[in-house]
């Protein structure tokens, strides 16, 4: 694990719930007003399992993101920070891939439709 890794860098609100030579699965809670520090995901796939409203920040930039329950997203290699800032709890599942890894995507940012 890196030190960039969402379960290193934010263990409170990412766990490991699955993982083999293949995938890493994560579960992802938070609260509104909570905060992620600076950390990297490697090319995955995103089920909201809540309705949520946040910023993702690559320091540069910021995206609002808002996403109804059970959407399903691609989300190319990235390094971002988030913020909750809708007034509802995130829930959501990552899957990471761990075949052919990718570096962050240039111009990427956030969860892709």
């Amino acid at each position: 694990m890196s030190d960039q890794d969402p379960v290193v860098t934010d263990p409170e609100l990412y766990k490991v719930v699955f993982e083999n030579d293949r995938v890493r699965v994560l579960e992802y809670r938070d609260r509104p007003g909570d905060r992620t520090n600076p950390h990297r995901h490697p090319d995955s796939v995103m089920v909201t399992l809540s309705a949520f409203r946040r910023r993702v920040s690559d320091g540069e930039r910021s995206v609002d993101v808002e996403l109804p329950a059970g959407a399903v997203r691609w989300v190319g290699a990235q390094e971002h920070s988030g913020h909750n800032v809708g007034d509802s709890e995130t829930h959501g599942i990552f899957i990471e891939l761990k075949e052919g890894a990718g570096q962050a995507v240039s111009g990427v940012l956030g969860p892709q439709g």
